[in-house]
């Protein structure tokens, strides 16, 4: 499995427009808001008595990822993240109608972002990069907190 350096740099070559770029900062966040809210409204179980949210499951899913590629800051940085996302959700009316139309508005500007830079989504590539961007845009913000794991080497 590759480490979070090598999806960063990949990541980082179809984004190179500041047109583009910008358009990430705000939309990328907006996208990962936007799924886990609208999926903390639905739930499974009862586990011991409570529901799940599905949200809950989703982030526990990209946290083990993360685990893999990356430094320990760095999937603290995003459980945190995660969290303050799914918390928001809570407070928010209507949360289906007003996530989905957050997801809406924030693909056509990821897109528009595309169209500006003149090269595809790298998600058309390689699906894992959904869950790259988040990194990428928090390492414009904080680029302390993202690390990638230490390449182990080869024997």
């Amino acid at each position: 499995m590759r480490l979070l350096d090598s999806y960063l740099s990949e990541y980082q070559e179809s984004h190179q427009n500041p047109v583009n770029v910008k358009l990430h900062n705000v939309c990328v966040p907006a996208i990962m808001w936007s799924i886990l809210a609208l999926l903390t409204t639905f739930s499974v179980g009862p586990f011991f008595g409570a529901a799940l949210p599905i949200s809950s499951l989703l982030l526990a899913a990209s946290i083990v990822f993360y685990a893999l590629i990356a430094k320990l800051r760095t999937v603290i940085a995003m459980v945190l993240i995660g969290a303050v996302m799914i918390h928001s959700a809570q407070m928010i009316p209507m949360v289906r109608y007003v996530s989905i139309a957050v997801f809406v508005v924030a693909w056509i500007g990821q897109f528009y972002g595309h169209k500006v830079e003149g090269k595809k989504p790298s998600f058309f590539k390689d699906l894992l990069f959904l869950l790259i961007g988040p990194i990428w845009v928090l390492k414009k913000f904080a680029p302390n907190l993202v690390a990638s794991r230490v390449a182990k080497p080869v024997a």
